[in-house]
């Protein structure tokens, strides 16, 4: 009986337990009250200071309305978060010198109010506890008055960003140089600034309980599928979650397919290219604190699209596209190649080479397996090291580690010399990927290939590029299939695709994503050489 009720008494602490986390997770303070705002200021001051737990960085600033100081008021700024010269020159000195009308009713008083902080841009009417925290801690400044149960937050933004640098990770020899950064308006005004046009539409919702992140969508308006502009908006107001600290967060809610190796969503960085994908019809995602933008739908052909391809002649874009896919198909099967070819295949090596990697392995004591699983996973602990460490020694740690690791395991006989450059060709191969998204893919997916190879060999290969291709070409991205335009096959969208035919051909947008104004240029932009008239008559000059 006593094991009973103590069992029955656990699970009611556990229950209890799971009902105030869930009250928890809606990231309401206990101190601030649900109904509206009170009319004395004292009040609504001491409101402020219990839930923000009387934080050092909450500045509340008194003062006397006009130059009769009769009238009492405040503004409250979160430090940091703010222009302090837009608070003091704009807001506060104004509001210090004007001859404030006591007589004014609560409505005209908001309205005077209104009137004289025209030089701060953003002024808005907040009656609501909930929304008033939301405005401070987005770096509003609060300003309240005795006898007013309203608050007017007006927008005066500032603190310390990270300047515009060049991309980290999409470096270009050829293009611009700015990069996105952790400011959602600083990133929204790049992309205002090459697409000047009224029919860009940006929309900005908070999502995350307790952090209460801006989150923005960008699209322009008669290029975008409405139905895809739908999709992102109902798949972002569904998200429920207490706090998002980068896109990835967001990337990992709105996906299509939780269960592939592969990204159904392309995040970047360089503004450029998502200029351009919004051409092309695709919505952008922006998020508060991160560089990352997300651009939706993803298909699997872009992500061996670089941005120079663009800005380099067709033929010349087109080898490296193809160079692209090869390198991808090395980091994918080098390593089952060579695990299948010496343990079931060796008739179908040359002879001398055959002998050669018999030679070499002939000291070796582990199966050809066991070999590239070794040193695969060295290197990938190897590169991970090199990621974590300082960026002054990450370097040096990975360079120096692959050599000494590399030519310390032949001379001791635990692998092959042709084991060494099989893993250092995939893992350059693994580099030269444009996206690291798909590298990353690849990497998973190789060892998989190890596995089948060593147990089937090549039929265990092939086996599993049938089973990728099937998993690919079940994918979709936002409803658009992913291995679009490949399958489905639509033959007026293969021009940008495994080889680019010249910018003067690009004349519709892509069907499945643009479905209204597809139309990207007129018909007549093929370069044309000057007649024979006007060439001599430049002679004669």
């Amino acid at each position: 009986m006593l094991f009973q009720w103590g069992m029955r008494r656990q699970k009611k602490q556990m229950n209890d337990g799971v009902q105030q986390e869930g009250a928890d997770h809606s990231g309401e303070a206990a101190d601030v009250p649900q109904e509206p705002m009170s009319a004395e200021l004292a009040v609504n001051i001491d409101i402020i200071r219990r839930a923000t737990g009387e934080s050092d960085d909450v500045v509340i600033r008194r003062f006397s309305l006009g130059q009769e100081k009769q009238m009492k008021a405040a503004v409250v700024f979160v430090d940091g978060l703010v222009d302090e010269k837009n608070v003091y020159e704009f807001l506060l000195t104004p509001l210090l010198t004007a001859s404030f009308p006591i007589a004014l009713e609560e409505k005209e008083r908001l309205q005077w109010i209104e009137q004289k902080l025209a030089a701060v841009g953003g002024v808005k009417h907040v009656a609501d506890w909930k929304l008033l925290f939301c405005e401070l801690f987005s770096g509003a400044t609060v300003m309240m008055i005795d006898g007013t149960s309203f608050a007017i937050c007006a927008s005066t933004k500032g603190g310390q960003y990270r300047s515009i640098e060049e991309p980290q990770t999409q470096i270009a020899v050829r293009g611009p140089r700015d990069g996105f950064t952790e400011s959602l308006r600083t990133n929204t005004a790049m992309i205002r600034r090459r697409i000047k046009n009224p029919n860009l539409w940006l929309e900005t919702m908070q999502i995350g309980t307790v952090t209460q992140t801006d989150v923005a969508i960008m699209y322009v308006k008669g290029i975008a599928n409405d139905e895809i502009i739908e999709e992102v908006k109902k798949r972002l107001r569904r998200i429920d979650i207490d706090g998002v600290l980068e896109s990835g967060y967001i990337e990992q809610l709105i996906e299509d397919q939780t269960f592939t190796p592969f990204p159904t969503t392309y995040h970047t960085e360089r503004p450029d290219i998502v200029a351009a994908n919004l051409l092309e019809g695709r919505v952008a995602i922006f998020v508060e604190g991160t560089p990352f933008v997300l651009v939706a739908p993803a298909l699997f052909i872009q992500f061996f699209q670089a941005v120079e391809d663009y800005y380099a002649r067709f033929d010349i874009a087109t080898a490296l596209r193809f160079l692209r896919v090869l390198i991808f198909f090395i980091s994918l099967v080098a390593p089952a190649a060579y695990i299948a070819g010496t343990m079931f295949h060796q008739e179908m090596i040359p002879t001398p080479l055959v002998i050669a990697i018999a030679a070499q392995r002939e000291a070796v004591p582990f199966p050809a397996f066991v070999e590239a699983l070794i040193m695969e996973v060295t290197f990938e602990i190897l590169r991970e090291a090199g990621i974590r460490l300082p960026r002054a020694v990450g370097q040096a740690v990975s360079i120096v580690g692959a050599l000494v690791i590399g030519q310390t395991a032949v001379e001791a006989g635990l692998v092959s010399s042709a084991m060494v450059i099989v893993v250092s060709i995939t893992a350059i191969a693994s580099f030269a990927t444009p996206s690291f998204a798909i590298a990353i893919s690849a990497r998973l997916i190789r060892f998989a290939l190890m596995f089948l190879a060593a147990m089937f060999g090549f039929y265990g290969i092939m086996m599993g590029l049938l089973v990728m291709t099937i998993h690919l070409c079940s994918l979709r991205s936002f409803g658009v299939p992913y291995m679009s335009p490949l399958a489905p096959f639509m033959p007026s969208n293969m021009g940008d695709t495994l080889f680019r035919l010249p910018t003067w051909m690009f004349r519709e947008r892509p069907h499945l994503i643009s479905q209204k104004n597809i139309v990207r240029q007129s018909g007549d932009q093929k370069p044309q050489q000057p007649t024979p008239s006007r060439q001599g008559k430049g002679d004669e000059s």
